[in-house]
């Protein structure tokens, strides 16, 4: 693994572990085995090194997001395949899944926020996108496209922070995409 990467890796470990504001500098480059130069040389600051983290592993998120978010005209399998993404982004990487929640939920003055929020409003436009498209097939969304994303969006990231908190063993991806896929889709309709 090359310096760059190393520093990544554990930077946002860190993150994940302590929240930004609390590891400094030192505490990245000793975790990494390297030095403070280093760090500046490849990412100019700790600021920087947060916008690396983000757009090193969450940017390929939201890239597959929109590819799986893609509406043909089925509601169910659109939001089913989306779903697919968000748990295959918390399975594949724990630590990066649970630390841009926790900055999608810091202070907004805070700069862990201002970093996040182009990622939180990306995501959350490809959410919009689908129901907006869909509006046809869901006569009850009537203009109601930002409540329907959040909500669904809502039940991903809430089941995700649950099976991360209480410890359950490995899931099956397909079947707890159905089952949320469903339980949202019950709600709509009921």
């Amino acid at each position: 693994m090359d310096n760059r990467t190393n520093i990544l890796r554990c930077a946002a470990e860190l993150f994940y572990q302590k929240g930004y504001d609390a590891v400094g500098v030192q505490e990245i480059v000793a975790r990494a085995g390297t030095t403070k130069p280093t760090l500046y040389y490849y990412f100019g600051s700790k600021y920087g090194l947060l916008e690396n983290i983000l757009e090193t592993y969450y940017a390929p998120f939201l890239e597959s997001l929109e590819k799986a978010s893609f509406y043909d005209g089925d509601v169910p399998k659109t939001l089913y395949k989306t779903c697919i993404e968000y748990l295959k982004l918390a399975m594949k990487n724990k630590t990066l899944y649970l630390f841009v929640l926790s900055l999608i939920y810091s202070a907004r003055e805070n700069d862990t926020y201002k970093a996040v929020r182009p990622y939180m409003v990306r995501t959350h436009e490809i959410i919009v996108q689908i129901f907006s498209k869909a509006e046809d097939k869901l006569g009850n969304i009537n203009g109601r496209h930002q409540q329907f994303a959040s909500g669904f969006e809502g039940i991903i990231n809430f089941y995700l922070i649950y099976y991360f908190e209480i410890g359950e063993p490995e899931i099956d991806i397909e079947e707890v995409g159905r089952n949320l896929v469903n339980q949202f889709m019950y709600g709509i309709f009921s």
